[in-house]
Formats: structure tokens, sequence, C-alpha cells
């Protein structure tokens, strides 16, 4: 693909495995901004790193604004200094949130692996009293 071809929405759902839905929600947000002609959007090379870097904030748990606020910093004029700190510092604590939640999840997963292993115990008695 060429670095300055504009994408349509279909292609750009189909490189990026995304609905046109999600775009036009983005679009919306203001996180995205396709040039139009006429009903249709073309999505340029800007908008392209833009949704890579929207998808990976979304799958790193960052909220839309915060992604809409560090996107916003990419033009601050300082070479990125202030959008690279900010992303630092959410990062930071969004890593602590998660392993938070693995925590939790991992003793979450150990009761019920111990309820399990207390289940089938009493099924396996039952099992032997009726058989």
């Amino acid at each position: 693909m060429s670095e300055d071809k504009y994408m349509t929405i279909r292609e750009m759902c189909d490189f990026f495995e995304v609905t046109p839905r999600t775009l036009r929600f983005y679009e919306q947000k203001e996180l995205l901004f396709p040039k139009r002609e006429g009903q249709k959007r073309l999505f340029a090379r800007r908008d392209r790193a833009r949704l890579k870097l929207i998808l990976r904030g979304k799958r790193f748990g960052f909220s839309l604004e915060e992604i809409r606020q560090l996107l916003d910093m990419y033009d601050m004029g300082d070479q990125q200094h202030t959008q690279i700190a900010k992303t630092y510092e959410i990062a930071k604590h969004r890593l602590a949130d998660m392993e938070r939640q693995r925590e939790e999840l991992d003793a979450a997963i150990g009761e019920l692996k111990d309820q399990l292993a207390w289940g089938e115990k009493i099924l396996m008695q039952k099992q032997r009293k009726a058989g």
C-alpha cells in the first residue's frame, strides 16, 4: 500500500478488522478525521496511524477520552515529549490496575477450582452410596 494513498472505509475495515460503525464512531468522537468526498470517507496515512494507536490504547484499557487527549498532544511542537510523558504516566497506572485485576482473577480462579474439587468429591461420594 502506498504511504500517501487514501483508503476507503471498506479498506480500513478490512485492514484493521473493525466495523464501519466503529470508524464512524471514532470520527464522531473526533479521533479520526477522514477526507469527505460526497458521502465517501477517505482515510489518509495520518488516520491509519491514529487508528492503530486508538486500537492499541483500547486494548490496554485506556478510555476514549484519554486516547483523544493523547492524540491531540501530537502537534504540540515539543517533538512529542508531552505526549510521550503523559502516555507513560497513564500506562503506568493502567499496568498497576491490570496487575491488581490479575491478582484478583487468580484468587477467584483458585477459589473456583477449590469449589469444583469439593463438588466433585461430594458427587463421587453420592455415586458410591447410590451404586
